[in-house]
């Protein structure tokens, strides 16, 4: 079985979430990370790597089910828009190369289009000029889940954490305007956000809880009450916290003011059973999954899981792992699913 790529902290709740890894972890006299080992054990090969051993060229990331991942599946038309806004932000860049707002554009204009090795690179060379930029680490935070590098995603998000503690909270401009151009997420927010959800990817709920719990309550809008809801309730049901969980859908309601989280918030109608979980299923084959019809089918797997139906549960991940978005987060979480069941004793 290949290898997954990632790093550690001191933490030791990766190990245990990801029973089939083990770590080992030497830190930088920098205060960073350095290169760690990782282990695949409890395989028929055991097998080590660095997570500086190269790539295969055009290889982003090697998934959590020994997949080889290269490129997203983008529409023609999406790939022309997203290649013109690329090109903007070079520009932008090549003007002001130690700018931070040209930085962490250029960042994400090249992980729109799947180049997420390269946007790393920028958002590391950037925290090297403003390494008390918090901004610069969420978003490198962000692409380290999506090569399935869960702690050292964990390592920036709260060292993003660290750096934003007592400053105001800034409305983050969206990459991709939504449908009525009002940007959703703030800094801390986004922090929040996927600090909690790389707690739970890496299956670690309880430490993903407190996060959910204060970005919950200082929420400003109904997409960031839906997209938190969401992750805060499964994560409870993972975790057998029943009621718990069933107070979170109290105040969700259809008369919800959602802009771009509709998705969310018809999971959370399916789990207070006011919608039908095959609603929630796109009829659209596997090969033409969208990254938000991945993101409803792994609600829906997940509802199966926890409710004792881990076959219903398996052959949702599976189609979506067909599907290809993978750096939907709705995949990702099938991804690591499945390589969780891979790794139970049959």
């Amino acid at each position: 079985m290949t290898s997954i790529l990632g790093f550690t902290l001191e933490s030791p709740a990766f190990p245990a979430c990801f029973p089939f890894l083990s770590f080992s972890v030497p830190r930088c006299l920098c205060g960073g990370f350095c290169v760690v080992l990782v282990t695949v054990s409890g395989c028929a090969s055991t097998q080590r790597q660095t997570s500086e051993s190269p790539l295969a060229p055009g290889t982003q990331a090697i998934s959590f089910l020994g997949d080889t991942l290269r490129t997203f599946p983008l529409a023609a038309e999406t790939r022309v828009r997203y290649e013109a806004q690329l090109a903007l932000a070079r520009a932008s860049y090549d003007r002001a190369p130690a700018n931070a707002d040209s930085i962490i554009w250029l960042g994400r204009r090249l992980a729109y289009l799947g180049r997420i090795r390269e946007a790393i690179d920028v958002y590391t060379r950037g925290i090297a000029i403003h390494p008390d930029n918090p901004w610069l680490y969420r978003h490198r935070g962000h692409r380290y889940i999506t090569v399935r590098e869960l702690p050292r995603a964990v390592a920036d998000f709260e060292r993003a954490a660290l750096l934003a503690r007592g400053m105001p909270d800034e409305i983050e401009p969206d990459g991709q305007p939504n449908a009525r151009n009002i940007p959703i997420g703030t800094l801390h927010s986004n922090i929040d956000y996927h600090l909690a959800l790389a707690w739970y990817l890496a299956g670690d709920y309880a430490k993903a809880l407190p996060v959910y719990r204060r970005e919950l309550a200082r929420a400003g809008n109904d997409d960031r009450r839906v997209s938190i809801a969401h992750w805060h309730y499964m994560a409870l049901r993972r975790l057998g916290r029943t009621d718990e969980a069933a107070q979170v859908l109290t105040p969700i309601n259809r008369q919800m003011n959602v802009i771009e989280n509709d998705t969310y918030l018809r999971l959370l109608l399916m789990y207070k059973a006011d919608l039908p979980p095959d609603s929630l299923l796109a009829a659209s084959s596997a090969s033409e999954m969208s990254v938000t019809d991945a993101t409803a089918a792994y609600g829906v797997g997940n509802w199966h899981l926890y409710n004792g139906r881990p076959a219903e549960a398996e052959r949702i991940f599976r189609r979506i792992v067909a599907g290809g978005q993978w750096g939907a987060f709705g995949y990702i979480a099938a991804e690591a699913e499945l390589a969780r069941m891979r790794s139970k004793p049959r």
